[in-house]
């Protein structure tokens, strides 16, 4: 049976994720922005936590920690490149490490970029993957500490993920994401459509996370260096991939 997937709006506009299996009771929290909304959820559901996995060091995905420990006797895990900066952990995992959940196994990736360190957890059984803040719905995460090319790689990785894959990603960024996306891919029809559902969710409060990979592909700039309409919008038709992806990239950070 498939894990059951959650979504919890935490913050002004960050995202935790709940993955429960229903046969063993055994539930992984996802990054903990704030650990209210997630412990009421829980109550709510009737589940008892027993894992969090960390996506990466910044605040608002591990300051909600401390409360959740409180209340839950969980195993803690997260990557070993970026221990020194995490909280904690019980299991630090490196890329290409894969572990057991419940009976599903679990790919860790490396997506460094937004943070060096910043990892990206691929559960098959639930046809998802949590990136936090490397691919997010029409958008990727602004380069803090990695490269251009550190980020491009982490996102074309992702992009071999089947195409269904639900892209649970960690902010509600995605109706300004859109606002962009149509400056650098303006005639893009799904992009249109994608941006005027975006609308209509926002208004009623819905969250437009998670989104799927197929979607992504379709209409998310950043994983659209190679696209020929868009090279030519930025008069870049010869460029490497890297070098498109640094430009929208770098549009983006002044937008």
């Amino acid at each position: 049976m498939a894990p059951e997937l959650v979504t919890i709006p935490c913050l002004s506009d960050n995202y935790a994720f709940l993955l429960h299996d229903p046969e063993s009771g055994a539930t992984a929290l996802i990054d903990v922005p704030e650990a209210a909304p997630v412990l009421a959820e829980l109550e709510r559901r009737g589940w008892s936590l027993s894992d969090v996995w960390i996506t990466h060091h910044h605040s608002d995905h591990v300051q909600g920690l401390p409360d959740i420990l409180v209340a839950h006797d969980v195993k803690v895990t997260g990557a070993a490149a970026d221990k020194r900066r995490l909280p904690d952990l019980d299991v630090a995992v490196s890329d290409g490490d894969s572990f057991e959940f419940a009976g599903h196994t679990v790919h860790v990736l490396d997506v460094s970029g937004h943070t060096v360190g910043h990892i990206a957890y691929h559960v098959p059984d639930a046809t998802a993957v949590f990136t936090a803040d490397s691919l997010m719905a029409l958008g990727c995460g602004r380069l803090f500490e990695g490269s251009a090319a550190q980020m491009w790689a982490s996102l074309s990785r992702l992009m071999t993920l089947p195409a269904d894959t639900l892209v649970c990603s960690g902010h509600e960024y995605t109706a300004a994401n859109a606002k962009f996306a149509l400056t650098i891919d303006p005639d893009n029809k799904d992009l249109i459509s994608r941006s005027e559902r975006i609308t209509e969710a926002r208004a009623k409060g819905v969250p437009t996370v998670p989104s799927t990979l197929a979607l992504e592909l379709e209409t998310n700039p950043f994983l659209r260096a190679a696209d020929p309409d868009i090279r030519a919008a930025l008069g870049m038709t010869d460029a490497d991939d890297v070098d498109v992806f640094a430009e929208i990239r770098a549009r983006k950070d002044v937008f």
